[in-house]
């Protein structure tokens, strides 16, 4: 019973669970950008906050629960408010610095620019750059869970010694219980502002992160040691955490590597303001990054 389960995992997967993207008119118009033609950026005041690593883990060969921390930002995270609008991304293309979106994508200033793969992403927001003299990068997926707030939902699941199959299976159950059938971009403020001013967060779009996803053994006391990195596959957050490979545009025609597929990938991006440095109580010690 449990291999026809894979199996059917398997075949969805590479099949997809949904149609094409569907197609929405341009409804409204809404200012994403400040007076200097900038995205419009949001301010997340330093804080600390419990993050599970991204990855997979396990105990004595034995799938295992992903090691949780406290995570302190001790500068202010900088964020775009809105995710990037197909509108934006059409400039890059048009500079001849971007891949061109699919067909089926609604170019409008108020909806955000999906089926792009990370390479997309990365092209974008080294565009961006040169075009605003401002360093703009995806963030890591610690800075996404940390602007997403309330909104970004702890994956961890025990494991069962017994039948290790449960996590694995709970976790595809857990995800399948949202409606994949929906696959409209929907216009800017859609599913709403978090407490943290951040629109849209874990709603139907998915978002490029720059993390690779890796593979680590825990030891008795829940610490990783040294992980195996893959940045082949990268981890896309959105109504649950996604492992999706980098080249990918739509991960429901394939691509995903582990769970339910994303219903569309786009991504927003960091703005660096000045170096910082997070503390980390993890296995890590110190993150150096930017913001």
């Amino acid at each position: 019973m449990l291999i026809a389960f894979k199996l059917k995992l398997l075949l969805a997967c590479a099949a997809g669970f949904a149609g094409p993207l569907a197609v929405a008119p341009l409804v409204s118009e809404m200012t994403t950008h400040d007076a200097q033609g900038e995205p419009a950026i949001v301010e997340i005041a330093a804080g600390s906050f419990a993050y599970r690593e991204a990855g997979d883990f396990t105990r004595a060969g034995q799938q295992a629960e992903a090691p949780l921390h406290t995570l302190q930002f001790t500068k202010p995270l900088h964020v775009m408010r809105e995710q990037v609008s197909s509108a934006d991304y059409q400039l890059c293309v048009q500079d001849g610095e971007c891949r061109a979106l699919d067909r089926g994508v609604a170019i409008a200033p108020d909806r955000p620019a999906v089926q792009v793969s990370w390479h997309d992403a990365q092209a974008y927001a080294s565009w961006l750059s040169r075009k605003t003299g401002h360093h703009y990068r995806l963030p890591s997926d610690a800075e996404w869970a940390f602007a997403a707030g309330s909104r970004f939902k702890d994956d961890g699941a025990p494991a069962d010694a017994d039948n290790p199959a449960k996590r694995w299976i709970s976790r595809y159950e857990r995800e399948s219980e949202r409606d994949l059938s929906d696959t409209t971009a929907y216009p800017f403020g859609k599913f709403g502002l978090n407490e943290r001013g951040v629109s849209d967060v874990a709603g139907n779009v998915w978002e490029w992160t720059s993390t690779c996803f890796v593979r680590s053994r825990v030891d008795a006391s829940g610490n990783a040691g040294r992980p195996t990195v893959n940045c082949g596959v990268r981890i896309a957050e959105g109504a649950h955490r996604a492992y999706v490979t980098d080249f990918i545009r739509d991960a429901r025609a394939g691509g995903c590597a582990q769970g339910v597929p994303p219903a569309n990938l786009g991504f927003r991006l960091v703005r660096e303001e000045r170096s910082w440095v997070a503390n980390v109580s993890a296995r890590w010690g110190k993150v150096w990054a930017r913001s």
